[in-house]
């Protein structure tokens, strides 16, 4: 009885936010590679507007603007960076909506390494409440730890870069945990948004190579289970994300 009362309580308190906290406006600019926009802009104003069309297309495809991305699995070849991702609770694909926080970091951070050195591993996982209440879905977290796993192997010179944003964040920290010594030692970054978990190691990751991002007023960045405004717009905290992880795989 008491564990079907913590339950209803927990849902309550999570779906009551929702309602209450007005929607946070996402920024779709910073879901494009900077130097890749401007060179598009600046080709769009330098044609006819009816030639301006045609150039839509090319600036679609260089951006990650999709919720799921499988380049570690789906035969892209090996790049110069691997970045595993752990979306947040019932957020869309295995990477999370164009404009979340997954996407608007994997195009900051594309800007800095050249998107062509960057490859985007999302995670599957149910990414549902009951995961979170757990302490990150179980079967996500052996997930992200297998990822690693293959992303050592099969790809021997890759930087491996380890990110989620809430639930996501705790299952890095799981999955950290289930690493080997040798699989440990191929982290070069580690970067949460929004992390459940905030305070605690991850894994035996070198502290240097951790950067967790808490905005004041998350409340499950305290350790809660309220959904604030403040724990909606990390995609604003991108570049400085980007700028952490570029300076350890550069």
């Amino acid at each position: 009885m008491k564990a079907s009362l913590f339950f209803l309580a927990a849902s309550t308190a999570l779906a009551a936010p929702l309602e209450s906290v007005p929607p946070v406006v996402r920024s779709e600019v910073g879901a494009f590679p900077i130097a890749e926009l401007e060179a598009y802009y600046n080709a769009a104003y330098s044609v006819k507007p009816e030639e301006a069309d045609a150039l839509h297309p090319t600036i679609s495809k260089r951006q990650y603007n999709g919720d799921t991305f499988n380049q570690l699995t789906d035969g892209t070849p090996c790049r110069k960076v691997t970045l595993i991702w752990a979306r947040g609770t019932t957020q869309s694909g295995n990477v999370g909506e164009a404009g979340s926080e997954g996407p608007v970091f994997f195009n900051a951070l594309a800007s800095r390494v050249g998107a062509s050195n960057l490859a985007v591993q999302g995670v599957d996982y149910p990414a549902n409440i009951f995961g979170f209440l757990a302490g990150g879905d179980s079967g996500g977290s052996t997930t992200m730890a297998n990822l690693v796993a293959r992303a050592v192997t099969q790809c021997p010179s890759t930087k491996i870069v380890l990110s989620g944003y809430s639930q996501g964040g705790q299952l890095v920290h799981n999955a950290a945990a289930k690493l080997t010594a040798a699989q440990t030692n191929r982290i070069s970054a580690v970067l949460i948004f929004g992390d459940p978990f905030d305070g605690q190691r991850v894994g035996n990751i070198p502290a240097s190579k951790v950067k967790i991002i808490c905005h004041d007023g998350d409340n499950i960045c305290d350790g809660g289970i309220i959904i604030t405004a403040d724990h909606r717009n990390y995609e604003q905290d991108a570049p400085a994300a980007a700028a952490f992880v570029a300076g350890l795989v550069a």
